[in-house]
């Protein structure tokens, strides 16, 4: 695999087993990005439906993380066991943060920029918010959503970036900013400028744009030897927003108007590459 899902189990003592596991779980260095899930979402077994199919061990892996586990288990055991009730409750904090109450935990947490601020300097140091790529566990690691550029980055500690994204989803932060409307950074260049000082020259970046527009020649000028700008343009990636699955549509009309976009510029660098090869 290309990183760890599993943090190390003997991250805590034997004493830590003292208290609740759920809390001894979030004070263990990495776990940061995680909340509480509320005891009576987890004891309710409907929330956790098809979880027995993805966990090993489900039923003793349960009864660990709600601290109903048999004392006499065998060190042994309870230290595999470990290992399969942080996937269990993973898996349970994904589907936790998505309903009312989850949501408004991870809220305080994003509030207090729990989870580090966007690297992007035109960004303005925006709160970022914790995503999977995928919602099957053991594919791919926690990547950080920035509202504001749209784009992921990923964690600056390898203990976070060692966090399998399944554990937050595909759907959380584009959720929050449903529910939360008026938390939804805004994209005035004035707003995302004020760290320089400087106001943003709209005017001259308009009058760029609709120059490389109308000139494609100019975008060819200076560059290297042999190397079709347009392909590289047709393999650049881009994060789409999705909840369960679904585009968001304002997000998805404004990303196809954009790829429309992208693809007459890439026709014009093809037809320009074509009569200077």
């Amino acid at each position: 695999m290309p990183f760890n899902v599993v943090e190390d189990a003997s991250t805590g003592s034997d004493s830590d087993y003292s208290s609740t596991w759920i809390s001894w779980f979030l004070s263990s260095k990495g776990n940061e990005y995680f909340c509480e899930v509320d005891e009576d979402f987890i004891l309710d077994r409907f929330n956790l439906t098809g979880l027995n199919n993805e966990v090993a061990n489900y039923s003793q892996a349960l009864d660990l993380i709600t601290d109903s586990l048999d004392e006499d288990i065998q060190d042994e055991l309870r230290g595999s066991l470990d290992v399969q009730a942080r996937l269990l409750y993973g898996l349970i904090h994904a589907r936790w943060i998505v309903t009312a109450r989850g949501l408004q935990k991870m809220l305080e947490k994003y509030k207090r920029a729990d989870f580090g601020r966007c690297p992007r300097v035109l960004c303005a140091s925006q709160p970022l918010l914790p995503v999977g790529l995928t919602d099957i566990p053991y594919e791919k690691s926690v990547k950080l959503y920035c509202g504001r550029c749209e784009d992921l980055y990923s964690p600056k500690s390898s203990r976070h970036g060692s966090i399998d994204g399944a554990y937050f989803g595909t759907t959380f932060p584009h959720l929050l900013f449903l529910v939360y409307p008026t938390l939804l950074p805004s994209k005035d260049p004035e707003t995302s400028m004020h760290v320089t000082g400087k106001e943003t020259n709209t005017l001259g970046d308009s009058r760029n744009r609709r120059r490389l527009r109308e000139e494609p020649e100019a975008v060819t000028e200076g560059g290297g030897e042999g190397i079709s700008t347009a392909s590289v343009a047709m393999k650049a990636e881009r994060y789409r927003p999705r909840i369960y699955g679904f585009q968001i549509n304002e997000i998805a009309k404004l990303q196809r108007w954009q790829e429309a976009v992208r693809d007459r510029q890439i026709a014009r660098l093809e037809a320009l590459e074509e009569k200077n090869p």
